[in-house]
């Protein structure tokens, strides 16, 4: 396997007079260490994650089922519906105008290509691709051929690397950003507030399931990965109370989703030295598991 280009600390753009500095929209951010649940940690049986079952028979998740004696039940609370592309095309944007295609999720990438087939559009071997994440950028070998493509992420997998990437081709580069209906907007933001050529297209929707087969209170702990999956509850459940149920969150913009709704954070990641959900789960289960 070719690796792609990583982003290194020379990417990092080096300060000089009359250049104007690299703005990030400030968003007041929570002290979420100390909004987390300090209740003792009661053994945990079940989880219920909100999302579909991993493929295969290797997962984190079945390694936490056997270390810590107890399972996960996983159901989608949101489906994605792609964009047709008849539709599509009332956003007047022309693919193969853009040197560069913004990607952070999976969906993301299935919905472009999916376009792109649907339009009959070729995209050129110089196109340059940017992903959240090492798993995001490996995915695009799916629909192309790896070694031709000009692919970069970050190591960290977060928005501070992929927006210092962003930075470094900003001024050779006219940007398309993938994105849903309903979008985290704080990539858009920063390229807005930093004046990158760029356009944002919406190649994809969320709707919620009907979750009325699925009582979360038959659960210890809810696994949530994106605001639509908590406005999915509220969706099938308009008066839902927490009561017993503790819930975990990954990422920041999930996490204020749990909180803006008035209910309890038991964990979430990233925090602190923890970056990864699976890990602090780990963490999580060894001590109320023990």
């Amino acid at each position: 396997m070719i690796s792609p280009e990583k982003s290194t600390a020379s990417f990092l753009p080096k300060p000089q007079s009359g250049k104007p500095q690299i703005i990030i929209p400030h968003r007041p951010e929570r002290n979420y260490a100390e909004l987390i649940s300090k209740a003792p940690k009661t053994k945990v049986k079940t989880i219920l994650v909100a999302q579909p079952q991993p493929e295969g028979p290797k997962s984190i998740y079945y390694d936490l089922e056997v270390k810590y004696k107890m399972k996960f039940t996983f159901v989608p609370f949101v489906k994605v519906e792609g964009v047709a592309g008849k539709d599509f095309r009332k956003q007047r944007i022309v693919l193969n105008d853009y040197s560069g295609i913004v990607f952070t999720s999976r969906n993301a990438i299935d919905h472009f290509f999916r376009i792109c087939d649907e339009l009959r559009v070729k995209m050129s071997q110089e196109t340059k691709y940017f992903c959240t994440s090492e798993a995001i950028a490996l995915y695009l070998q799916k629909y192309t051929q790896y070694r031709k493509r000009k692919v970069f992420y970050g190591d960290m997998n977060n928005n501070k690397e992929l927006r210092m990437l962003l930075i470094k081709h900003k001024e050779a580069t006219r940007f398309l950003y993938i994105c849903a209906e309903t979008k985290k907007d704080e990539i858009p933001a920063f390229m807005a507030a930093n004046g990158f050529n760029y356009v944002e297209g919406v190649m994809y929707k969320t709707a919620p399931v009907d979750l009325t087969a699925t009582d979360p209170h038959k659960f210890d702990m809810l696994l949530l990965f994106s605001p639509t999956g908590i406005n999915a509850l509220f969706h099938n459940y308009p008066k839902f109370e927490q009561g017993k149920l503790r819930i975990a969150a990954y990422g920041k913009i999930t996490a204020d989703s749990v909180l803006d709704k008035g209910l309890t954070l038991h964990l979430m990641a990233p925090l602190g030295h923890t970056l990864t959900i699976m890990v602090a789960l780990d963490h999580y289960l060894k001590e109320s598991n023990k």
